[in-house]
């Protein structure tokens, strides 16, 4: 039974725009996390998603036994590599990163992360991962040693999203990458919107309370905000 990713179809059919804080486990000191969980808590979040691109420390468990205490959000694995995994989180996109031709991030990992997502109770909601170039290089591109989907071909992107969507992934993921210089343009969101039925999410680059409004006015079904909440956890006061 796919329960969280039904309420993100719910959620599309009625219009009802999604938002989730993505938390990286290396930037994060527990010892601090009851300041976070307050600044989660007061803002307008409906999910919480957890990864990296890296994840060097070992509190991954540690973390999402904390968050749920005090937090009643959804917590879901975005993880960058098989070892991102933990039993303690609700579910997991289950990556693709089909903008890249890297077998490792297109199937390998996948294969790998397999025998262990069996042995968990996590629902598994595949996802077509497409990173957008963004005016620099990202820690995604980097390790992916991927080149991003040119920010001006809305041809190839749209081609790229469909293919995504007939090969049956559940969701798409529209992504500029971590502190990304500039958002994943509105143009680019608006014409796969149109043009797929599966939800679309959107992240990197969005560095205010604006940015959020536009992704969402063209077409983004969930935005994703990272480095700004975690540079500023008044983001949302601001």
């Amino acid at each position: 039974m796919m329960k969280f990713y039904n309420q993100i179809l719910q959620s599309k059919k009625e219009n009802q725009k999604l938002l989730a804080i993505l938390l990286d486990p290396d930037k994060i000191v527990l010892d601090n996390l009851k300041y976070l969980i307050e600044k989660i808590n007061q803002s307008p979040a409906t999910h919480i998603f957890i990864g990296g691109s890296h994840v060097r420390n070992n509190i991954l468990d540690d973390l999402i036994i904390a968050l749920k205490e005090k937090i009643k959000l959804p917590i879901i694995l975005f993880p960058g590599n098989p070892s991102q995994i933990s039993d303690q989180a609700d579910a997991i996109l289950f990556l693709s990163l089909i903008s890249g031709r890297n077998p490792d991030y297109l199937i390998e990992h996948q294969v790998n992360a397999a025998p262990i997502l069996k042995k968990t109770q996590l629902e598994i909601i595949s996802t077509g991962y497409m990173l957008v170039e963004s005016g620099g290089e990202t820690a995604v591109e980097r390790i992916s040693k991927t080149k991003p989907l040119c920010r001006k071909d809305l041809n190839f992107a749209l081609a790229t999203a469909q293919a995504g969507e007939m090969m049956g992934n559940k969701l798409l993921y529209l992504e500029a990458g971590s502190g990304a210089k500039n958002a994943v343009p509105l143009e680019m969101i608006k014409s796969i919107s149109n043009n797929i039925e599966i939800p679309l999410i959107v992240g990197g680059g969005i560095i205010d309370l604006q940015g959020i409004q536009k992704a969402y006015t063209a077409g983004a079904d969930l935005v994703v905000i990272g480095t700004a909440f975690e540079n500023n956890a008044e983001f949302f006061n601001s």
